[in-house]
């Protein structure tokens, strides 16, 4: 993709209320925020699960940006969910625009709102979709692409789940990690508000996406978070805001300092050495895979043995814990495992 920053400062920070409820809740938001915040977001329209939920005020809160843009320094964004969204965000000049995660799922909604940027040169930013699918996230900002918008920021904001969390949206930092990996000129910053669904998480979230290397993030800031008429658990003050900002710590890529390059590699190396290891063994696992399955095959037994995987996952679980791992990490690891043993068997099967 054709990909020019539009955010040059590190962190570029996102701040406002989740939905836009008076022209006097946006002035005093925006005024008490304005020292700490390069672009004050508010929702205009706000795509809601249920009917009778606010659903934001619509275009009048356009005319509210408007005066937060003439008595204040601060740029303003919005979101933006179709064709006659942009032409009045357009109208109302609106400086930055983006797509929610219910909009990034619909291809069918990306390209309208392309097409009514088309020949527009302002900064777009694309939410991931609810799931982790990856392509719909990069298969959005491509269609933007294609039409010429360059100016383009991916906003990673969490993955919807039924899993029982801390989070409200799973972070699952490997994808923007692997949106990164194929896009390495694409910006990307963190929503922690969306991720933690609780202002009590915020600070944890933003530093981790900081020490990920994103440029920025994306905060929810109320100058009444406990009245306000959306989202009102993840919203904070604007003093919390100014405190969440010094308390973050931004670190360097790399260091100068020789010693400590001559330690990482030298922890780096041991890391290479382990990782082979681990191949090894995990080529001799294969090997065992093949040698069951075959033998499965000639004996008419099914592939999967389901007490069998029950009693794989409880037993390395249990030694997981004397290896002081994380029950999570060897649950994900070994069903990724009993994955590929399962389709490696199945290709014997099919010989």
């Amino acid at each position: 993709m054709d990909i020019k920053a539009p955010f040059h400062k590190k962190p570029w920070v996102i701040a406002g209320p989740c939905s836009a409820e008076s022209q006097e809740q946006l002035l005093v938001t925006a005024k008490a925020i304005q020292s700490d915040t390069d672009l004050f977001r508010a929702g205009v329209w706000k795509p809601r699960t249920r009917p009778n939920s606010f659903e934001g005020i619509g275009e009048k809160a356009l005319e509210w940006l408007q005066v937060v843009k003439q008595e204040t320094d601060l740029l303003v964004a919005t979101e933006v969910a179709n064709a006659q969204h942009v032409e009045k965000c357009l109208q109302a000049g609106i400086d930055v625009l983006w797509l929610g995660a219910r909009t990034t799922v619909n291809p069918f909604y990306v390209q309208e709102i392309a097409e009514a940027l088309k020949g527009v040169d302002m900064p777009i930013m694309v939410k991931n979709p609810l799931h982790p699918e990856l392509s719909l996230w990069i298969g959005a900002l491509e269609r933007l692409n294609k039409l010429g918008i360059n100016q383009l920021t991916a906003i990673h904001r969490g993955f919807f789940t039924l899993e029982k969390s801390a989070f409200r949206n799973e972070p699952k930092w490997e994808i923007p990690i692997r949106l990164k990996k194929k896009c390495p000129e694409l910006p990307i910053i963190c929503d922690p508000s969306h991720i933690s669904g609780n202002r009590t998480m915020i600070q944890e979230v933003a530093q981790t996406a900081l020490d990920l290397n994103m440029s920025g993030f994306m905060v929810e800031t109320h100058v009444s978070p406990q009245t306000a008429l959306s989202d009102a658990e993840q919203q904070i003050t604007p003093k919390q805001l100014s405190n969440l900002i010094s308390s973050l710590v931004l670190r360097e890529t790399s260091a100068e300092d020789k010693n400590f390059n001559a330690q990482l590699k030298k922890l780096r190396k041991s890391i290479d050495e382990v990782d082979m290891k681990l191949l090894q063994v995990m080529g001799d696992r294969t090997k065992l895979v093949q040698e069951i399955g075959r033998f499965k095959k000639e004996n008419s037994v099914t592939i999967l043995q389901i007490e069998r995987w029950f009693e794989i996952l409880k037993t390395r679980q249990e030694m997981g814990v004397s290896c002081n791992l994380e029950n999570q990490m060897v649950s994900e690891l070994f069903e990724l495992i009993h994955k590929h043993s399962i389709l490696t068997q199945t290709d014997i099967m099919k010989k």
